[in-house]
């Protein structure tokens, strides 16, 4: 097989859209203005953000002069919305440059309904949506604003958090975005074909009770380490050990695994996605 050749080329702006291809989730952010006013913009510079932790967290990156990041800045509040692939055409309207002020959600199909825990809408014809208030926002020299917002409402349409990941992947038929030519021509993948790939257990898995323990445990902590699904016993048992050394004390006890799992937000919820399901 021959090697391919590799050609070097010059990072310019908008590098990671026009010549690297990066999948990207699809989504329309609306938001109010401080009089009230609805604007709504595609962005997909978004993701989660510091996922172990008690309190869910998305981040997202705007360029510091739009009317998106202006209004998170001044009221902040927005929503994710995630548009299906057949609303594309809505989804780039909302991206041509109306004056402040417009509610670019006028000129496409896209209809609002209330949201539940902030003030700017939900869009009714988006499947997933997630509520968000902003956390911290960060203003990055000469490029981006950055905000860490937190999630406050997560909301799907009716029978899709029913369904196995696979199935409700498909019934959402989410667009993914690979980025455009000129800033004129935009790229997505659409209708695509779903497939599955079983995970494979590490060769330092931890199954059954062979343990392999770096500090001594009470009796106590081991019941509870045995409770924690397979696939993640290894990496809980490093967290916890690293957790109590950093604390000084020479055992691992249930009390500092409680501690642990409350401080990451490993709810008995998050653990049991672990689990094989019969």
């Amino acid at each position: 097989m021959t090697t391919p050749v590799k050609t070097s080329v010059p990072i310019r702006a908008w590098w990671y859209s026009d010549i690297w291809v990066f999948p990207k989730l699809i989504t329309v952010i609306t938001t109010l203005d401080g009089e009230g006013r609805i604007n709504a913009a595609p962005y997909s510079h978004i993701m989660q953000y510091d996922v172990m932790a008690a309190n869910p967290r998305m981040i997202a990156g705007f360029r510091q002069d739009s009317h998106t990041f202006k209004n998170i800045v001044e009221t902040g509040e927005f929503v994710v919305n995630c548009p299906p692939a057949s609303m594309l055409d809505d989804m780039m309207e909302t991206a041509r440059f109306y004056p402040s002020g417009v509610n670019e959600l006028d000129h496409t199909k896209f209809t609002t309904i209330p949201s539940t825990k902030v003030k700017p809408p939900t869009i009714a014809e988006c499947p997933q949506i997630a509520e968000c208030t902003v956390e911290e926002i960060v203003r990055l020299d000469k490029s981006s604003g950055i905000v860490i917002a937190k999630v406050e409402a997560l909301l799907f349409d009716e029978g899709l958090a029913e369904m196995s990941r696979f199935d409700r992947i498909k019934a959402m038929d989410l667009p993914i975005g690979l980025g455009d030519e000129s800033r004129a021509d935009y790229f997505h993948a659409v209708d695509y074909t779903v497939t599955t790939h079983a995970l494979g257990e590490a060769p330092n898995s931890v199954r059954g009770s062979a343990i392999e323990l770096s500090m001594p445990w009470d009796d106590d902590a081991i019941q509870a380490l045995m409770t924690i699904p397979p696939g993640v016993r290894k990496m809980v048992t490093d967290m916890t050990e690293a957790v109590a050394a950093e604390a000084g004390s020479p055992t691992v006890t249930l009390a500092i695994m409680n501690k642990l799992q409350e401080d990451a937000g490993m709810t008995p919820d998050m653990m049991d996605r672990f689990r094989k399901k019969e």
